[in-house]
């Protein structure tokens, strides 16, 4: 991942991951999943990825997914 992506979110839940991913893409905000997850005992971690000038947009749209 080069230096334009910035990590704005990882969970080890996929679903999680792929609902955010949903919702920053309906905001027009370009976004990338990239799962480190060992494939054979399935710990670690998924994570979430947007372009640097979305970073302040994003996490304002994550801070809302995330407050009750």
């Amino acid at each position: 991942m080069d230096s334009e992506w910035k990590l704005v979110y990882t969970s080890p839940e996929a679903y999680k991951i792929e609902i955010l991913k949903g919702r920053l893409e309906s905001e027009d905000i370009e976004a990338v999943s990239i799962s480190k997850k060992d494939s054979a005992y399935l710990f670690g971690e998924i994570e979430l990825y947007v372009r640097a000038e979305d970073v302040l947009k994003a996490k304002k749209i994550l801070i809302s997914f995330e407050t009750p």
